[in-house]
């Protein structure tokens, strides 16, 4: 019995000692500076797109295209119908600044305590992003992030 319980807490010692050695080389492939984010990002499938910029001392990005936001013509944008504030509901998702505050982490080399706009349900949620291998990774999550759900994007030509 004891040698069955020292041997699982070695295995968990273990997968806790590689998958922090994973985290490491990871952190590796991260970004290098902070306007490395900027730019016209999509995701492989191209059903969104968004540009990210400087919005002085925090980045932002403003939705170029996306295909939950648009009408059943596929050219329209829909309006603002789910925003909680009831004056901005008749406004266009088109342009719209969905993403404010992501703040560059140097230590953790992301950006983090961003405010993610989902313009398709009217809700907002925390964020961060990171860039892996030139991929950008869009985590938004309500809470904790391992709640939540992360987006893949790739610089768009």
């Amino acid at each position: 019995m004891l040698k069955s319980k020292i041997r699982k807490f070695s295995l968990a010692v273990m997968v806790t000692a590689g998958l922090t050695g994973l985290q490491l080389t990871a952190a590796l492939a991260q970004a290098s500076s902070p306007s490395e984010i900027e730019g016209v990002w999509e995701t492989e499938e191209g059903d969104f797109k968004f540009e990210v910029f400087d919005a002085g001392g925090s980045f932002a990005a403003r939705v170029i295209y996306g295909d939950r936001l648009m009408e059943a013509d596929g050219k329209t944008f829909r309006k603002d119908i789910y925003n909680p504030d009831p004056k901005l509901r008749s406004r266009s998702l088109e342009g719209i600044t969905f993403l404010t505050n992501l703040k560059w982490d140097p230590q953790d080399r992301r950006w983090e305590d961003g405010n993610f706009y989902d313009g398709s349900s009217g809700r907002t949620y925390s964020g961060r992003a990171s860039i892996r291998d030139g991929a950008l990774e869009l985590r938004g999550y309500a809470g904790t992030p391992l709640l939540g759900r992360t987006m893949v994007l790739y610089r768009a030509p």
